[in-house]
Order: C-alpha cells, then sequence, then structure tokens
C-alpha cells in the first residue's frame, strides 16, 4: 500500500481535476478582486497589493484573478497540478512555489492570502494548520486580509462514522465518494471512485475538518481577528443553515484602530 504524501491527492486527479470542478461561483473571484485591492469595511479603496494563493493548483482560481489586473503568485506541492496551470493562458508566468503550504515558503508580503474549496483542511494535524496560520501573518500586510474558504463538518452525513454517496451516474460512468469519520481525530479519509467500461479509478483524500470557533482561536493565537464570515461569495449572512463558510481575518491590531 502506498502511503498518503503530501502531494498525493494532487499527483493522482491532476488529469481530470479541472474536468470535475469546472463550475465555480464568479462572485468569488470579483471578491478576491476586492480583497487583493484592499477593501476595507468603511468601502474605500486601499493601495493595490499581490496575492498568495495557497494550494494553487491548476488556477482555476488564480488565473481569473490574475485576468481582472491583480498579481498572483501561488504555492502548491503537486508539480502535476502546475503542470496543468503552465499549459493555460498566462499560466507560464505567474510565479509559483513549491513544498508545504504551511510553511509559506515565499519571500515578501501581501494584500491578500487566500486559501479555497476545503484546501486549508489538507493539513491534517492542527499543529500543522496552526503553523500555516502564523506563516501566513508573517506575510500579511498591516491592512491585508487573509481568506479561508471551506465546509462546515456535518456529522450527520455518516452513519456508523462512513458513508458512501453517489456524486454522478450516467450511460458512460459512475462517480462515488466513499468516506471514513474519525471525530476524534476530526479527520476525514477517503476515495473519489470512478467507474467506466475501461475500468475503476480511485482518488484517494484526506482532511483535518476545523470548527469555525477553531479556527477562530486559531487566528488569534496568530495575531489575526475575524473581519466578516460570509455564508456565499456575494457576502451572504452565515448561519446555522451554511453550509461552507468564507472567513475573512486580519491583523488583530488592524481591527481595533
Amino acid at each position: 500500500m502506498v502511503s498518503y504524501q503530501l502531494n498525493t491527492y494532487g499527483e493522482r486527479i491532476a488529469g481530470i481535476y479541472d474536468e470535475l470542478y469546472a463550475d465555480y461561483d464568479p462572485a468569488a473571484i470579483t471578491a478576491l478582486n476586492q480583497l487583493a485591492h484592499g477593501w476595507l469595511a468603511q468601502g474605500e479603496l486601499a493601495r493595490p497589493g499581490p496575492a498568495l494563493e495557497l494550494g494553487i493548483g491548476t488556477g482555476r482560481i488564480a488565473l481569473p484573478l490574475q485576468q481582472t489586473g491583480v498579481e498572483v503568485h501561488g504555492i502548491d506541492a503537486s508539480e502535476s497540478m502546475v503542470a496543468k496551470l503552465r499549459l493555460k493562458p498566462g499560466g507560464d508566468a505567474l510565479p509559483v512555489a513549491f513544498g508545504d503550504f504551511a510553511d509559506v515558503p515565499v519571500e515578501g508580503q501581501y494584500t491578500l492570502i487566500y486559501v479555497l474549496f476545503n484546501t486549508f483542511y489538507a493539513l491534517l494535524t492542527q499543529e500543522e494548520q496552526l503553523r500555516c496560520i502564523r506563516n501566513v501573518a508573517r506575510h500579511l500586510e498591516p491592512q491585508g486580509v487573509f481568506v479561508i474558504e471551506a465546509f462546515v463538518p456535518d456529522l450527520t452525513r455518516y452513519s456508523g462514522g462512513q458513508s458512501l454517496k453517489v456524486i454522478s451516474l450516467d450511460n458512460d460512468q459512475v462517480r462515488l465518494d466513499a468516506a471514513q469519520l474519525d471525530p476524534v481525530a476530526q479527520h476525514i479519509t477517503a476515495q473519489h471512485i470512478m467507474l467506466t467500461e475501461q475500468g475503476i479509478s480511485l482518488f484517494p483524500v484526506r482532511l483535518r475538518y476545523v470548527w469555525p470557533a477553531e479556527l477562530d482561536l486559531m487566528a488569534r493565537l496568530a495575531g489575526l481577528q475575524l473581519r466578516h464570515r460570509w455564508g456565499d461569495w456575494q457576502g451572504g449572512a452565515f448561519s446555522a443553515q451554511s453550509g461552507k463558510h468564507i472567513s475573512i481575518y486580519e491583523h488583530a491590531e488592524q481591527s481595533q484602530s
């Protein structure tokens, strides 16, 4: 059995990633563009600055954001995912550092640092997650913001600590998600399974989910504080019925000024 490594998910799924996740809310690009240009709570525009994406992957967020005029940099552990990015228009010129995004292995500071689509959960221990946020804080400009988009844990999806869900079903293929839950470690061990006439393909993924309150505490330990928490990219209210959250953090001293 091959052990699960930092780049396992990206290396295995790179070939079909854009096909599986082709749709993404365009309002995300608009919101990120505003945040990269220093959109303040008072509605003022501060000076523009560069953005950094943690887990940049194939560039499905970074490249549209770059096209709006934002200077985007990235970090990723998967060479195969970044190779897909390089083949896209503008992808060959986008700076990408390889490595563990918990360490934020880049130089300089950024107006916007963001990690979307549950990618923060790819850090599999609380210690790694806290290290990531602390390193983000060191690279965040005084008026910059750190944005995390992630699902809200829903343990009712699991029966007996496991779940099996049909994602799609047609004449040519079946897509399934199989998962096991460890509520003590807050771990989800899953397989995206694709069944076709040509055979079976497995795309493993491991996550450590985080409750919003736990995320806020880690941010405070890193010197950051929650500015906003949205339920969607249109800035909708976050509530007990929200399936995901978009949490926007700033330096704690900034929120007091």
